[in-house]
């Protein structure tokens, strides 16, 4: 399977400025593709969905192309692919509705390891429920979050376990399957962030387990859009709060308000994008998906490699997170310079990179830096070639 990271690379104009773009984590660039797509959607015309006219109908369609091609992207059904602005707002959606069901006493169980999207519209409506909120936690000295504890955290009361399926900081990638076979068989629902880990490689939700998944488009080459994907029938079993004349079919009753249509363009053309990754792939588009994917993965571990022996080879350097599984995510420190300065010494050597806790708030906590400062975030994703990485060495060794 080839990956030719220099054909890559010529997709994304942003690229061309000289910058190592080593801020994946927190929103990739966008290729050609994606950028003519939303363009071609505004210059055709768009109307609102649902109307007599050509130019909605327009909007119409770009909605369901947009639905199917994130179900490719993760293996979910169209029909459960709920679209909205980002996954902190979706997620928010979702647990004001599933928490209608909650009451006194029962329990919902968080993690540590997860951007802070995936912790507090939990723990704030379990609050307002009387719910109680459990914790499970990361072994500081490595960054994993050890399954087997979940046997001791779910109970008969449980309701839904809420966890990451890779780190946005330090990359962990939990045992999934582990931890959502254990929470079905206490009858608790599942709710798995995959904003982190659906760039770095091929994604089956069902083979995952998960009731529900969350991504967003703008970590994998898209536009500002995020998406929760669900069976259509645990989605009809909930009651969210909407406008009265608003849908009250599913997907559609969680979607408050007008989507972005031509955003929505731009979504299915970024899954059309890293399904051509492999440029020997062939079938049908999730056949596709999962070989690109797959190699993209393979290359980004390549690089990885690379970037950690280099850090970790260096004395006045701290990394965190040493979890068998991982994504492409260096999470660290240098001696004698604070996070924000060590990002702007990389940004004076063309280098993007994040300082702070990136609303890891629970997991910088446990790691007893999120009061310093927190780290720097470099994050290596499939447009990255082995110059970034070498650049960000060079510069981080100039601060010995």
């Amino acid at each position: 399977m080839a990956f030719d990271v220099s054909r890559v690379r010529a997709a994304y104009p942003a690229l061309a400025d000289g910058y190592a773009y080593l801020d994946g984590a927190a929103g990739t660039q966008v290729p050609a593709a994606v950028i003519e797509a939303i363009t071609r959607a505004y210059r055709a015309g768009l109307g609102n969905a649902g109307g007599a006219f050509p130019a909605s109908g327009r909007a119409d369609a770009i909605t369901r192309a947009c639905r199917e091609a994130v179900a490719d992207l993760v293996g979910g059904d169209p029909a459960g692919v709920v679209l909205g602005p980002n996954m902190t707002t979706l997620t928010y959606r979702m647990a004001a509705a599933l928490a209608r069901t909650w009451r006194p006493g029962d329990e919902v169980i968080v993690s540590r390891l997860d951007h802070d999207a995936n912790v507090r519209p939990w723990v704030q409506n379990a609050g307002r429920a009387g719910a109680v909120v459990r914790w499970a936690e990361v072994d500081p000295a490595t960054g994993e979050l050890p399954s087997a504890q979940y046997a001791d955290l779910l109970s008969d009361r449980t309701r839904l376990v809420a966890f990451s399926a890779a780190s946005n900081v330090i990359g962990t990638r939990p045992d999934v399957r582990a931890i959502t076979t254990m929470a079905r068989a206490a009858g608790a629902l599942s709710y798995v962030d995959g904003v982190h880990a659906t760039p770095h490689g091929p994604v089956d939700v069902r083979a995952l387990g998960a009731d529900f998944y969350a991504t967003s488009a703008y970590k994998w080459s898209g536009p500002h859009v995020g998406a929760v994907i669900a069976e259509p029938a645990l989605l009809d079993s909930l009651r969210p709060d909407k406008l009265v004349p608003a849908p009250v079919t599913v997907p559609e009753r969680f979607e408050l308000g007008t989507l972005a249509f031509a955003d929505l363009a731009g979504v299915t053309a970024a899954v059309d994008h890293l399904a051509a990754l492999d440029d020997a792939a062939a079938g049908p588009r999730r056949q596709r998906i999962l070989a690109s994917m797959a190699a993209a993965e393979r290359h980004e571990q390549r690089l990885f490699a690379v970037l950690l022996g280099g850090l970790d080879g260096m004395q006045h350097v701290t990394t965190y997170g040493k979890a068998a599984r991982r994504t492409t995510t260096a999470y660290f420190i240098v001696a004698g310079h604070t996070p924000r300065q060590v990002a702007e010494h990389l940004a004076a050597r063309k280098v993007n990179a994040w300082n702070g806790h990136n609303y890891a708030w629970e997991l910088t906590g446990a790691l007893g830096i999120r009061d310093g400062g927190s780290a720097v975030r470099a994050g290596l994703v499939h447009y990255n070639d082995e110059p970034d990485v070498i650049r960000l060495l060079e510069a981080v060794a100039e601060l010995a």
